[in-house]
């Protein structure tokens, strides 16, 4: 059964992210604002991957000066669905 998340991202570009879920494996992965080619491209690149593949690979991207990135507040957000699944 697919899920869908909303995540509100915090100090990036992009103001959400919607994620759809089967399972443990990623269906989609849609940014709201930010860069669209490279958010575009996450999407893709993560699709099929496990829920922890794709937060283990992006915790901790920093974008220039800022402290997170949309590629980590990707990490942040499955980490919150994890979080709720308990």
């Amino acid at each position: 059964m697919v899920e869908e998340f909303n995540y509100k991202t915090h100090g990036t570009c992009s103001r959400n992210i919607v994620i759809k879920v089967d399972g443990d494996r990623i269906e989609e992965v849609r940014f709201v604002g930010g860069c669209p080619g490279n958010l575009l491209g996450i999407g893709r690149i993560v699709k099929g991957m496990t829920l922890s593949q794709v937060a283990d690979t992006f915790r901790g991207v920093r974008c220039g000066g800022k402290a997170t990135s949309c590629p980590d507040q990707l990490a942040k957000a499955i980490d919150e669905i994890a979080g709720r699944r308990g």
